[in-house]
């Protein structure tokens, strides 16, 4: 298999999961994106189609943070940041939009990062 019919298939199955997950202002959808180098977390209110907040390792201030850490460490701790960041802004339950990934490591850590920071799947 090459590397644009797994984009494909990962795009197809995302489309797939989005048919049944949607985000609303009180309950939005905690998006992942997970690329080679990075990882991005997005609460978006897809009602309004309106991201809410992000957070990812590729920002500068991030860039120091993580120097040290690695993987699924830097996917945990982007959960944590993203669940403090989601309930100071009053968003306590969210939806959770794997976006076509597996449900396993650096994924599945930021999952579990977001949970111990509290927020509700």
């Amino acid at each position: 298999m090459n590397k644009k019919h797994l984009k494909a298939s990962r795009v197809k199955r995302h489309l797939r999961i989005r048919g049944k997950v949607t985000g609303t202002v009180t309950k939005p959808r905690l998006c992942v994106f997970r690329s080679i180098n990075h990882m991005y977390g997005s609460l978006i209110d897809d009602e309004n189609s309106k991201t809410l907040l992000t957070v990812s390792s590729s920002s500068v201030a991030a860039k120091e943070e993580f120097k040290a850490k690695h993987g699924m460490e830097i996917a945990y701790t982007i959960g944590e940041q993203l669940a403090q960041k989601a309930i100071a802004a009053n968003y306590k339950e969210v939806v959770f939009d794997r976006a076509g990934y597996r449900y396993h490591g650096r994924v599945e850590a930021l999952a579990e990062g977001a949970r111990k920071g509290g927020l509700v799947f």
